[in-house]
């Protein structure tokens, strides 16, 4: 494996030091090894820039303290740090300069020695939950010197019916060590659909709306109090148990965003089940693999859904993934469908008497009210399946207790949670941003949050902000490549609505360029609104990297800061730790509680994929760079470093360049065959609204890149796109663009789960344009 960029001098390594690691702050005490602090809170200090009382435009210098000498290490620098640059002398349409941000040429301004940051506001500040970096400094302190005591502190919160036993955290994240294993809470038994409805009923919120639904046609929508949602997850789970389904047993649900699908997987969790919620837009094939892996005693699904203006069939692709699974020796005995009646009437659904059951006919009929299974703290809790890079899915385990107290800690802390807010992601529940931040974390909460069956561009790209208006949402968490297209659209779709009830964004997915960030905090957000872009994955489980509203002046792009409990480090190709500006491989020493345990059924892979490359560590697979004053800036998979004549580039940094063309609306870079380069850089660009292709415009395109990040970095091939593949919650399926770059083009593999698979026969048309 090569290096993200730069060159280095590499001196000694430092072994974690398993649950109560060293911390990431400076101590007195010798007897505390472990990395400095790479950045110092007393250092903000705040001068008003010429005239005016507004508040705006304040400078803040940021100082680091020099470290202490050590036998042990010393600092590791690089000689060409990864650069963010994105020059606002060229912008998109709308994007704009930030209010309160100045010098914002980001490459230049991280080698100066001042940084003009955009700021909470103080009434937003002074009501935070986390208000200061003094304030996060000591929280985060704690919780890497006193993980046992942090976490514990936390999880006496909720209910347990009986209390973990001692030690808190068990852990070995080191493969020469032994098998990894990783255990939080363990002895300790709770349910989390308990602690989700039953808890925030007790402490008087029954009436408290959990949910609104909102349906793909405006018009459509319906809502659910806390006892009503407890209510119809009963009746859900007395109907599986009558099914045969038993604490440790598997459910697939293949549903899309109905309010049944959230209820489904509360119904498996209040019984002991594991869920395993496949998205309703893989194919058959997939949903099959899926199927034959976990062997699952129900299949929950329902007949359609109508997402724009388009039907799709769901129940058919069920059908034929219970034949494919039984081809392979799995077969189902229950397929429990829900009639989605705005997409498809029951009398035209297709019908296998003796498996298929209709929801309506039988859930009603079942008690409201259904006993907890009290689980371990480690007892399996849902399975995710995730791409791997082999082509087989890999089986994501994450067990009940960590999770609980993780996704509800980090929820409530990265949005500054108030009881009083109404809350949407706009994510499926079909991937981990919907387990985690549409049903276990606010609910843990006690949150009111909206589930969203349509499109985010349907009837038009206005759709959002009229949901937003409509339910006086208050915490918008989205993707960038929603908000990249949103963008595109134009400025008018956004303006024509209110929005003033939004006091917090949320970015989620892949890094977002620094003009995308401005636009959404200018445009969407009316510059008031903070960004809380978090970094984590379907393994993390929740937060890892993550501003904390209130807390931390931030950076256009940057992910900002570890959450609690999270020590991040940055390694170069060997391992060894990279210290104070750099830019490497990401890893996490120690463990967290939302940690995932294994990969269901291939512990070997589990080792091998996340653990083995760099031992004592978590390897997230992802490249980072850290700037002088500690921000974090994720640049993308490791796998999606593109290695051009001795250069590593990563591929987002190439993309941000791109996009901040006032021309471009979007762009996914690709790495191909070179025979001179080893690699060359091919883009795929997405023009704004109205803009032709031309010669002139891919020439420019070219410079732009040049000009900020360098002429070893130009793209060899500008592929134009009228638009890119990407899956129904906004993921580009870079797989695809791939092998059309390659023009690999019997290799495409399955296109079934992209919201448009036209678009592939459209940038094929356009390969040699």
């Amino acid at each position: 494996m090569g290096m993200v960029a730069g060159s280095y001098n590499f001196v000694g390594i430092v072994n974690p030091g398993g649950c109560h690691g060293p911390s990431l702050f400076p101590t007195n005490s010798s007897s505390t090894p472990g990395p400095r602090a790479f950045f110092s809170f007393d250092c903000f200090r705040r001068t008003r820039r010429g005239g005016g009382g507004s508040g705006r435009g304040r400078r803040v210098t940021m100082a680091t303290s020099p470290a202490p000498s050590s036998p042990q290490r010393k600092i590791l620098k690089t000689s060409d740090h990864l650069r963010h640059v994105d020059s606002m002398s060229v912008k998109p349409s709308g994007a704009g300069k930030v209010s309160q941000l100045n010098a914002v040429i980001l490459g230049e301004a991280l080698a100066s020695e001042a940084h003009d940051l955009v700021f909470p506001s103080h009434d937003f500040s002074s009501q935070a939950l986390v208000s200061s970096p003094e304030k996060y400094e000591e929280m985060y302190k704690r919780s890497v010197e006193d993980p046992a005591g942090f976490w514990s502190d936390i999880a006496s919160d909720f209910y347990w019916k009986k209390k973990w036993s001692q030690p808190v955290c068990s852990e070995n994240l080191d493969v020469r060590n032994g098998n990894i294993k990783i255990e939080w809470f363990k002895g300790g038994r709770t349910n989390i659909c308990y602690n989700c409805l039953d808890r925030n009923i007790e402490s008087g919120n029954g009436g408290k709306v959990a949910m609104y639904w909102e349906g793909n046609e405006p018009g459509f929508d319906a809502s659910l109090t806390y006892a009503q949602l407890l209510d119809k997850v009963c009746q859900l789970a007395n109907c599986l148990k009558d099914m045969g389904v038993r604490k440790g047993d598997a459910v697939v649900i293949y549903l899309p965003m109905l309010m049944e699908l959230p209820i489904a997987m509360l119904a498996c969790a209040r019984i002991g089940a594991v869920h395993s919620v496949v998205f309703a837009g893989f194919s058959s094939e997939s949903l099959a693999q899926r199927i034959v892996d976990c062997k699952p005693k129900v299949v929950i699904t329902s007949n359609a859904v109508k997402r724009g203006s388009k039907v799709i069939s769901l129940k058919d692709i069920v059908d034929a993934g219970l034949v494919e699974s039984a081809k392979n020796g799995i077969s189902v005995d229950a397929c429990l469908t829900y009639e989605n009646q705005s997409a498809m009437k029951r009398e035209t659904t297709k019908w296998q008497e003796g498996r298929d059951i209709w929801w309506q006919d039988v859930v009603p009929k079942y008690p409201t009210t259904c006993d907890v299974e009290w689980v371990d703290a480690e007892d399996p809790l849902f399975l995710l399946y995730t791409s791997g890079s082999t082509g087989k899915p890999k089986g994501v385990l994450h067990t009940t207790g960590g999770y609980m107290i993780y996704t509800a800690t980090t929820f409530k802390y990265a949005f500054d949670y108030k009881p009083s807010d109404v809350y949407w992601c706009t994510a499926d529940c079909g991937w981990i941003t919907g387990h985690s931040y549409v049903t276990y974390g606010p609910m843990l909460n006690g949150a009111t949050v909206i589930v969203f069956e349509g499109a985010p561009n349907y009837p038009d790209s206005g759709r959002c902000w009229d949901i937003v208006d409509k339910y006086k949402v208050t915490i918008f968490y989205t993707a960038p490549t929603l908000v990249r297209s949103l963008m595109r659209d134009g400025d008018e779709y956004v303006t024509r609505y209110s929005r003033k009830s939004l006091r917090v964004l949320g970015s989620v997915g892949e890094p977002i360029n620094p003009s995308a960030w401005r636009w959404f905090f200018n445009v969407v957000g009316d510059s008031r609104c903070p960004i809380s872009d978090t970094w984590w994955q379907t393994e993390t489980g929740g937060f890892m990297i993550t501003p904390l509203p209130g807390a931390w002046p931030q950076k256009p792009g940057s992910a900002t800061f570890p959450f609690f409990g999270v020590q991040p480090v940055i390694v170069d190709e060997k391992g060894i730790e990279i210290e104070g500006e750099c830019n490497g491989y990401l890893c996490v020493k120690s463990s967290w509680p939302g940690a995932f345990r294994t990969l269901y059924g291939d512990h070997d892979r589990y080792e091998t994929t996340y653990f083995k490359a760099f031992p004592g560590y978590y390897f997230s697979g992802d490249g980072c760079s850290r700037d002088k004053d500690g921000y974090y800036w994720l640049t993308g998979r490791v796998d999606d470093v593109i290695n051009v004549s001795g250069h590593r580039i990563g591929t987002a940094e190439v993309e941000s360049a791109l996009v901040s063309h006032p021309k471009c609306a979007e762009a996914a870079v690709v790495g191909v065959e070179h025979e001179v380069k080893g690699q060359g850089i091919y883009a795929f660009v997405t023009l704004v609204e109205g803009v032709p292709y031309s010669e002139e415009l891919r020439k420019s395109l070219i410079m732009t890149v040049r000009s900020q990040i360098g002429a070893f970095a130009a793209p060899d091939k500008i592929h134009w796109a009228p638009g890119l593949p990407k899956t129904r919650s906004g993921k580009i399926m870079r797989r695809i663009l791939r092998k059309i770059a390659s023009r690999q083009l019997n290799e495409l593999g399955d296109t079934s789960t992209l919201a448009d698979p036209n678009v592939v026969d459209e940038l094929i048309k356009l390969a040699d344009s």
